[in-house]
């Protein structure tokens, strides 16, 4: 499949009805966010890599049986600055950028000294995060921006460094039944020391209803976790949650500060700066939610990148937690653009396949266990961990399948354990979504001719009778001439199709989705 991913979109803010295909199910009723790159050239100035792209964030609002399909640049100062300046001017992680030749010195000096202390982009294409009673657009970045997420404008831009001490921040938060939500940032050098803060952003109380400002003003910092590298922070993507525990993988994959200080002078970007050790082990930090301490037990395994967790739970004194794992990093260097130009988009001999791992962490160690013997002791995975000596554990993981990658589950069993995963699987140079089971190891497709699925957002009936009684929604880039992109959805349980909505309008490769319901 031929896919230029970095031909600029079009934005489309005018509802536009979708037309359907099949039966959409009446109890369907909410709007799914999508969120991605999708400006890569402005003015004759162009980024490299693929998730550089400002962002475009797109709508669909199912409601009594239609779809409004709507879609919006976000207008961030970083989108607002590139356009003014009709070149690219603000920084991104593979990009950097240099001021016009014509600007003079003392402009110049300034913009260096800008990127010695690095100001971040508020370009967030990443994905969507609701705190409190707000949706925002975010990246990693500490910039978020307010969006309204019926209209997709953007309101207000929100700089995390007002509430908490963090310069970069996971897009992929967790939330609790209450409508807590749970997050980890990256202090970079706060008095001397680098360290993970993990936090919460409480769900908005009733004393704080109609109270102007973003509920990050509330934020609660958990826990400070030091970084093993003064100034070579593990980078992180996700992570994950329990009832009782937050597990956060500090891997070998590292973002060297000292040289992020002097990327710009030397000619290169931030990226560059990210360095991954593959001679070092990882480490599994486990901290209980509620004392929020770290356990006095150490977890090791392999070197590994790993970008998405899949769930996480408690079971019989154990932690269970399940990611999808490379073996390099590889993935990210992928979809610079020059790259992506050359092959499809998964090239399996450029990439390290994605290979879906559990690993169980014993809360408690047994003393009885001799060092060298395995104490786990769940019947139904064989991930270990072995004792090296009192209190120190090398975590070895089982690997359920490989090949697949944004993963989604049923959020409603969020820290539970779950049997059905939906995501995008890759190989043979194409991509499709897929239902895994994962007792009984088996997986089954929907694919078309020419067409490119989004990540898998899973929709759960009210009152469902089983954890994949709902639907699956995934956004279709058609590249079958004179046919139109489309919406599609999926029973969860058969995964076969429902119905579809073709919105006459090109659809864009994007990241993550964020369903609200309505």
């Amino acid at each position: 499949m031929s896919v230029d991913f970095s031909k600029n979109a079009t934005e489309r803010p005018e509802p536009c009805k979708a037309e359907i295909k099949g039966n959409i199910p009446s109890w369907l009723q909410g709007t799914l966010l999508r969120n991605g790159p999708g400006i890569f050239t402005v003015g004759d100035t162009n980024y490299n890599h693929w998730f550089d792209g400002m962002a475009l964030m797109s709508s669909f609002t199912f409601k009594d049986g239609e779809i409004i399909h709507r879609s919006r640049f976000l207008r961030s100062d970083t989108y607002k600055a590139n356009m003014e300046a009709n070149r690219i001017v603000v920084s991104e992680m593979g990009t950097m950028a240099y001021p016009d030749p014509s600007k003079n010195f003392i402009f110049k000096a300034i913009t260096f000294l800008n990127h010695t202390m690095p100001d971040f982009t508020d370009n967030g294409a990443s994905n969507f995060i609701k705190y409190g009673n707000d949706y925002y657009a975010t990246s990693e970045t500490n910039y978020i921006s307010k969006i309204d997420p019926v209209t997709l404008e953007t309101l207000e831009k929100v700089d995390y460094l007002k509430y908490l001490p963090v310069n970069l921040a996971s897009c992929h938060p967790h939330y609790d039944k209450e409508g807590n939500a749970y997050n980890i940032g990256t202090s970079i050098a706060t008095k001397g020391k680098t360290k993970y803060v993990l936090f919460k952003v409480p769900a908005v109380s009733d004393k704080d209803k109609g109270k102007k400002g973003p509920a990050l003003k509330n934020a609660e910092v958990i826990c400070s976790v030091p970084c093993r590298s003064l100034l070579m922070p593990s980078y992180y993507h996700s992570f994950g949650m329990t009832d009782n525990y937050i597990i956060f993988v500090e891997m070998p994959f590292k973002l060297d500060i000292l040289k992020m200080a002097t990327a710009y002078m030397r000619g290169v970007s931030w990226a560059s700066c990210l360095k991954f050790y593959p001679e070092e082990n990882t480490l599994i930090h486990l901290v209980d939610r509620k004392t929020g301490k770290e356990v006095e037990t150490k977890y090791y395994t392999g070197a590994m990148v790993l970008y998405h967790h899949v769930n996480a739970f408690e079971d019989d004194g154990h932690v269970v937690f399940d990611v999808i794992a490379y073996t390099d990093n590889s993935l990210y260097d992928m979809f610079y653009l020059s790259n992506l130009k050359e092959k499809s988009q998964f090239d399996e001999k450029r990439v390290s396949k994605p290979a879906y791992k559990r690993f169980a962490l014993p809360i408690h160690a047994d003393k009885s266990v001799p060092v060298g013997g395995n104490m786990v002791k769940l019947k139904y995975t064989t991930a270990s961990a072995v004792k090296e000596k009192e209190g120190k554990f090398m975590c070895q993981a089982e690997v359920l399948c490989e090949g697949l990658e944004l993963p989604r589950i049923n959020y409603d069993i969020n820290g539970k354990r779950h049997q059905f995963v939906y995501g995008n699987y890759v190989g043979d140079s194409a991509e499709v979504v897929a239902k895994f089971d994962m007792e009984t190891k088996n997986m089954v497709y929907w694919d078309e001719d020419k067409c490119l699925p989004s990540e898998p957002v899973f929709i759960p009936r009210p009152n469902g009778e089983s954890e994949d009684d709902g639907v699956v929604l995934t956004s279709v880039i058609n590249y079958n001439p004179g046919q139109s992109s489309f919406i599609l959805i999926l029973d969860g349980k058969t995964f076969k199709e429902v119905a579809r909505a073709y919105v006459n309008t090109e659809l864009n490769k994007d990241m993550h989705g964020f369903f609200i319901p309505h």
